[in-house]
């Protein structure tokens, strides 16, 4: 669902189609801005991205006159809605029902605002304008779109001029795999996977940002590159851990839906899309803390009970109720 970020705009993930009529929808992340008075959608969250990135769209939202739900115009595309701009209709679809009318409303309200009627004359440039805004500078690049192990891969054909792809897109975005089932890229695993899915994740020594793909088990959660790897970059154990809770530090870090995993060695710094998706991972690696270290054991009672449970100190304590006894 879209949230409030720390400048007071309205951001989150959506599918859009680009081309008009492709049927493709890509994932970008949109903000609304209403000080500007415009919508911008990037490949990811700016925060993510290198500094200075333009975005990929952009719309002006006096060119807006309406939004509403497609479902019946597009019916095979789920949790659609449609911006109606000028003589361009671009299509949209949300995470879920919720999320839709969420977007809805907040486009609707945002472009409550009295424009005059232009002319004929001024309504062709008007609608000129529209396209330029939304193409930009830049000229269009094609995209392929495959899907592989579930999740599809955007991949350009051309770069601008018609040169032939040298690569795939730098960060193709993926819907939140949170509700996925693990085996998509992945032999079944033994342990009972609890969540899964992509957050971003700050680097240990050069402090960078990067997204990666998370899994959390009964005993451990780790991350990977990709949803497709098989080997986790790095795997934290659940007993290792002190406390998985809300970023205090948000405003200094200035990234928006942080939480911290708190071991003895590290806190792991994590950036989750939304703070639904960040209270999620916050509520379930807490509860499978709690699940595995079982009802009413707390930290303390577990390193009470590994201490009673060495042979030494068995002894030891032995001796001394022999003693006390005597």
């Amino acid at each position: 669902m879209p949230y409030v970020d720390r400048q007071n705009r309205i951001c989150g993930f959506l599918d859009i189609e680009e081309t008009e009529s492709s049927g493709k929808f890509l994932r970008r992340y949109f903000i609304l801005d209403t000080k500007p008075g415009s919508l911008v959608w990037f490949m990811d969250n700016p925060q993510n991205l290198p500094i200075g990135a333009d975005c990929v769209g952009s719309l002006k939202l006096t060119y807006i006159s309406k939004v509403s739900d497609a479902t019946k115009l597009r019916p095979k595309a789920e949790f659609c809605f449609v911006i109606n701009a000028g003589m361009r209709k671009f299509f949209l679809q949300a995470n879920d029902q919720q999320d839709l009318v969420d977007w809805v409303n907040a486009l609707n309200k945002a472009t409550k605002i009295t424009v005059p009627k232009p002319s004929d004359g001024q309504q062709n440039a008007e609608n000129q304008k529209v396209l330029q805004d939304v193409v930009g500078s830049k000229k269009q690049v094609s995209y392929r779109t495959e899907i592989i192990g579930g999740v599809p891969i955007v991949t350009p054909t051309q770069h601008e001029g018609g040169d032939s792809a040298e690569g795939a897109e730098r960060d193709a975005m993926r819907r939140s795999h949170s509700q996925l089932p693990y085996f998509l890229g992945r032999p079944t695993q033994e342990q009972t996977v609890i969540k899964s899915g992509y957050c971003v994740k700050q680097g240990a020594v050069m402090r960078n940002w990067k997204r990666r793909y998370f899994l959390l088990e009964e005993n451990s959660m780790s991350y990977f590159k990709s949803d497709l790897e098989k080997e986790p970059l790095r795997t934290i154990l659940l007993k290792e851990v002190h406390k998985v809770q809300e970023c205090k530090q948000s405003d200094i870090l200035m990234r928006d839906n942080l939480f911290e995993v708190v071991t003895q060695s590290r806190t792991f710094y994590i950036q989750a899309d939304s703070p639904e998706e960040m209270h999620s991972w916050i509520k379930a690696v807490s509860g499978a803390i709690v699940a595995q270290r079982g009802p009413g054991r707390s930290a303390a009672t577990m390193r009470q009970g590994r201490r009673l449970s060495n042979p030494c100190i068995q002894r030891y304590t032995t001796r001394i109720g022999e003693c006390s006894s005597t």
